[in-house]
């Protein structure tokens, strides 16, 4: 087993066999999260290897967002007059510098929490990291286990560097540091909150010890092609005593003194509760300890907006609370589509149906002309709306939600807003979409866009932009249409103008759609160059959504072929093996990697639609839960404890992307509970 349950925690380890020299460490990643956006997460050698790393990078108010204010810390141990150090840091030169291996343990995550464990000459130590939910804050906690005292220097690299920046735009020191009755306060950048640091509890001394730190490198944007060397600067360190009866805590905060005073233990002790509430909202299954690591991993995704403010107001002044969803870590932000995919495995799979609410709640203040917003840029209070499927999902994550809650009040508030959009997609909107009246099918065709979730775009080129009538577009019209269909009833209106149209849409796709020769569908019609052959996993959706749009006599053949072509051990493949387009690997620089993002390369996420449709088609939850192994062995790599974005599409299937993805983790979670025997979809 890969986990072990105890008394009081839950605990992931990786296995001492998993961690054979440094390379495996700097592969595999930690990532701690506060609920509001921001994060701490760094390699396991607690060495950064991406520019997106770092111990502390909280989520500021507009307009910074996301923002790396601490990338690197320097923890060493003092004994004997020899320093070690716990963490790392690797060089342009090709220098790694850490004594981490020759003095680790082990490494667990205990529920939510990143725990390194180490001998140093006797002395058995341990070392957390944690942010208070809800605070912009980070602890790294330091216990010592056994053995005689010893001393702990710790470093801090400061900077002030906006998520999305150049490495060489971050502001430069020397940075303005006050010092009162042992709070350590910095200015980093006009406007923005002070970077606060101190011991907790309170005790040691800091050291004013200006470093420059130059070539630093980040070898994962090395590798990518990108900009990776960095240069750092610390104003000093801390210095403290650390003894058995009397664990401490470093603190990194944005946040006001006055919250910062509490003991450690108490801040880990209110994380350790409410993760434990969180476990108990789910639905239980004896002796399935992968759905409670997924839950955990879902909770990472569910935030508060905290770099919109306004946002939060509004929602409390009219008696809600302003949610959202991270679409991926490390460099996503909140995304119409990923969001509306991912609510049902994130929130209602793990009993979180008052944030469920929230977020629906939340959107429908940003539709505008029919659409919800494709992404929220990075600190700003704007959304952008490109995208022809981010709010045919909507319906679909509103359907979700009422048949589990059968929360009348929220889909009849929302209903007038539902009618504007399906009226907006009727007549016409932005980007071209709209129907066409001959066939009720809904277009989508913009040039420089990409509309679909198949949307990589570099250097203005659409790398698969799909104009004209996506196959998986025309899937969530109609389940659209048929849901307005049910919600009209409900609310004693008649249904008939949605119904007239969702027959239409169904007469029509089927006969436009299919390719008896093949036994599958297109996956674009009247397009740009005529019809699309191009065998993808869209039209699985055709088959997988609540009310399925393909005339059933056809599903096993477009089931069947999915399975052969498409599915690996960690998802769907984004394109058959046998198109010329096929990319085997997603790796390179930025054009190259974009060139396979959907060329092939697998996507964690489509295999919740893919069990979907199998389950209709044959039924078999056991040969269904088979088809899910290989998330078992991949949390314990790339990201521990959560799911990739995306892998290349041969073996050995290696993680790339995003090494936290919320669509990822909410539909393995979801597949995991729809494959329970005996369990009814609801």
């Amino acid at each position: 087993m890969m986990s072990t349950m105890q008394a009081d925690a839950m605990v992931l380890t990786v296995p001492l066999e998993r961690l054979r020299d440094h390379n495996a460490f700097l592969a595999r990643e930690w990532l701690v999260t506060n609920g509001l956006g921001g994060y701490a997460s760094q390699s396991l050698l607690c060495a950064p290897t991406r520019r997106y790393h770092g111990l502390f990078v909280p989520d500021l108010p507009a307009p910074w967002g996301r923002t790396v204010m601490m990338p690197r810390f320097d923890d060493e141990v003092l004994v004997d007059g020899e320093a070690v150090l716990l963490s790392g840091v690797e060089f342009s030169d090709g220098r790694l510098e850490s004594n981490l291996l020759s003095v680790f343990e082990g490494f667990s995550r205990e529920r939510q929490t990143p725990v390194w464990r180490v001998r140093v000459k006797g002395r058995r130590l341990e070392k957390r990291v944690i942010m208070p939910y809800g605070h912009n804050s980070v602890y790294v906690e330091y216990r010592l286990l056994e053995g005689d005292p010893i001393s702990l220097r710790l470093r801090p690299f400061v900077t002030f560097r906006m998520l999305d920046a150049k490495l060489h735009d971050a502001r430069r020191p020397p940075f303005p540091l006050t010092v009162v009755n042992g709070r350590y306060d910095m200015h980093l950048c006009d406007g923005a909150p002070s970077l606060k640091m101190c011991l907790r509890p309170h005790g040691g001394k800091f050291v004013a010890d200006y470093e420059f730190s130059t070539g630093v490198s980040y070898r994962v944007d090395r590798d990518r092609g990108s900009e990776h060397v960095e240069s750092l600067a610390s104003p000093g360190y801390f210095t403290v005593d650390l003894t058995q009866d009397r664990p401490l805590a470093f603190v990194a905060s944005t946040e006001p003194w006055e919250l910062l005073e509490f003991d450690p233990e108490a801040i880990f002790e209110a994380e350790a509760k409410r993760v434990e509430k969180l476990l108990s909202q789910r639905e239980r299954e004896q002796d399935e300890d992968i759905e409670a690591w997924l839950t955990l991993a879902a909770d990472q995704f569910v935030v508060t907006p905290g770099s919109r403010l306004e946002e939060q107001a509004l929602a409390r002044a009219s008696g809600n609370e302003a949610r959202t969803i991270i679409a991926g870590y490390h460099w996503f932000t909140d995304w119409g589509r990923d969001t509306m995919i991912s609510l049902e495995g994130l929130t209602l799979c793990t009993g979180r149906h008052q944030e469920a609410r929230s977020i629906l709640r939340t959107f429908a203040n940003y539709v505008k002309d029919g659409l919800i917003p494709n992404l929220f840029p990075e600190g700003e209070r704007m959304g952008l709306y490109h995208t022809a499927d981010a709010t045919l999902w909507y319906f679909h994550a509103i359907n979700r939600y009422y048949r589990v809650t059968n929360d009348r009040d929220t889909l009849l508030t929302l209903l007038p807003v539902l009618r504007s959009v399906l009226e907006h997609h009727i007549q016409g909107t932005h980007f071209g979409i709209g129907v066409d009246a001959k066939d009720g099918l809904l277009r989508a065709a913009a040039e420089g866009y990409q509309l679909t979730w198949m949307d990589a775009l570099v250097d203005g080129w659409v790398v698969t932009p799909r104009r004209g009538k996506p196959v998986e577009i025309q899937a969530l019209w109609y389940n659209a249409l048929r849901c307005m269909e049910e919600w009209e009833v409900l609310a004693a209106q008649s249904p008939s103008r949605w119904s007239d149209l969702a027959d239409q849409v169904q007469q029509s796709f089927n006969a436009r759609f299919w390719i008896e020769a093949e036994g599958y569908l297109y996956d674009v019609i009247d397009g740009e160059r005529g019809e699309d052959t191009a065998f993808r996993p869209n039209q699985v959706l055709s088959i997988a959504l609540p009310h399925p749009v393909l005339s059933e006599d056809r599903w096993q053949r477009v089931v069947d072929l999915a399975k052969d072509r498409l599915v690996t051990p960690v998802g769907l493949r984004s394109l058959s093996r046998d198109h010329p387009d096929y990319k085997p690997m997603y790796f390179g620089d930025l054009r190259a990697r974009d060139a396979a993002y959907h060329q092939g390369t697998v996507w964690a996420w489509l295999i919740g639609p893919f069990i979907d449709a199998w389950l209709k088609v044959y039924k078999d939850r056991a040969q269904a839960r088979g088809m899910l192994d290989g998330f078992r062995s991949h949390l314990l790599d790339d990201g521990i404890g959560t799911v990739s974005e995306i892998f290349d599409a041969e073996p050995p299937y290696h993680p790339r992307g995003c090494i936290a993805q919320a669509w990822s983790v909410a539909e393995v979670l979801r597949a995991y509970r729809n494959t329970r025997a005996g369990k009814e979809r609801v």
